[in-house]
């Protein structure tokens, strides 16, 4: 219930703040994105009781637009053959987090359970401080009227998010959408579901795999992100362009989702995420730079923003059904249903390219 009352929250807010960053600039509205999360973790410390940590949660959640204006800063000062290398940064963030932070959470934990929150609230004082002094005072991208611009010219109201689905009206985007919501359904299924289904299917040492065997693996898969997406990603696009990366990334993810179901071993897991983390490293970063070179510079903010919604979508559906088959244990259809929702992403990928090329002619 606490991802869903985050998820939701950002849902709602993810192509308002895109879109505000669209006409007051990135700057702000990242600096006000920072102060809600430090806000929501100096209160769930504080928390004295379980409302207080929704609070908390919704505060971050609706004030979440951090991510998703990063990369509308990004496609700001980017040509678009440059935007899914310099995404894949991005993704070295995140791929060092997951290395290094369930190690900090963990050992700041023996201290007290504020502990890490406390680190977590520093951390976030700190991008703050380094948002306000070292992020260049950029203008606006542009200054209009209360109403914006949307695709195809139509007019989009500020902060009604109803008027966002006229993105879902224009083929070329919807699609790419459409691959967007299937790899983020894919990504939370399995996300979600593997600490759940690793207790169930592996031993370490004679006892059931845990939290810390959980968090070992995840840092391993946070390490071969680095290692794929600090260099190699920018020379795949290069080399063989966004449409074949993004092609072997959602066919990577397919299979190794699915693969995933029939490994019994440790080294078996550790064997099909390392190819599975290699054919999908580029994935995310060349699938949302496709997604922002369909839209124009007016409306990176809320485009970029609305992928932020599709992905608090998924949050908020998958770990249901993922839970559900869990624990009934249906372990490998737990696993081939996230390799499905891949497998769907790359059919609506390949329809997509051919929907193109007679468009074209």
């Amino acid at each position: 219930m606490l991802v869903a009352s985050y998820a939701l929250c950002q849902l709602i807010s993810g192509p308002i703040l895109g879109q505000l960053s669209d006409r007051f600039g990135r700057r702000p509205v990242l600096l006000i994105s920072q102060a809600g999360t430090l806000a929501g973790f100096i209160m769930t410390a504080f928390a004295g009781q379980l409302w207080m940590v929704f609070v908390a949660r919704a505060i971050d959640g609706a004030t979440a637009g951090n991510l998703s204006t990063a990369q509308a800063y990004i496609s700001d000062v980017t040509k678009p053959e440059e935007r899914a290398k310099s995404f894949a940064i991005i993704g070295v963030a995140f791929g060092f987090g997951f290395l290094v932070g369930p190690g900090i959470s963990g050992f700041l934990a023996h201290y007290s359970y504020q502990a890490p929150l406390w680190a977590a609230a520093a951390l976030s004082f700190t991008s703050i401080v380094f948002t306000y002094f070292l992020l260049p005072r950029k203008e606006p991208v542009h200054q209009h009227t209360p109403e914006e611009v949307g695709p195809g010219g139509k007019r989009l109201s500020l902060i009604s998010w109803g008027s966002y689905v006229k993105y879902f009206e224009v083929p070329q985007i919807s699609r790419l959408l459409v691959q967007w919501c299937f790899f983020t359904l894919s990504f939370s299924t399995f996300i979600s579901g593997f600490a759940l289904f690793a207790e169930r299917r592996y031993q370490w040492h004679g006892h059931a795999v845990g939290a810390a065997e959980v968090g070992y693996i995840f840092a391993f898969n946070g390490f071969v992100g680095i290692i794929m997406q600090g260099g190699v990603v920018g020379r795949l696009v290069k080399r063989f362009g966004e449409r074949r990366v993004v092609e072997v990334g959602f066919l990577g993810s397919m299979l190794g989702y699915a693969a995933i179901g029939f490994t019994y071993t440790i080294w078996q897991l550790l064997a099909v995420m390392l190819i599975s983390a290699v054919l999908g490293a580029g994935l995310r970063p060349a699938l949302t730079s496709s997604i922002s070179q369909q839209a124009g510079r007016r409306e990176q903010g809320v485009i970029i923003g609305l992928t932020q919604s599709l992905t608090s979508l998924g949050q908020i559906t998958a770990p249901p059904l993922a839970g559900y088959l869990i624990g009934r244990h249906w372990l490998i259809a737990w696993a081939v249903w996230a390799g499905v929702l891949s497998g769907l992403a790359l059919f609506f990928r390949l329809q997509t390219n051919g929907a193109s090329k007679n468009e074209t002619v």
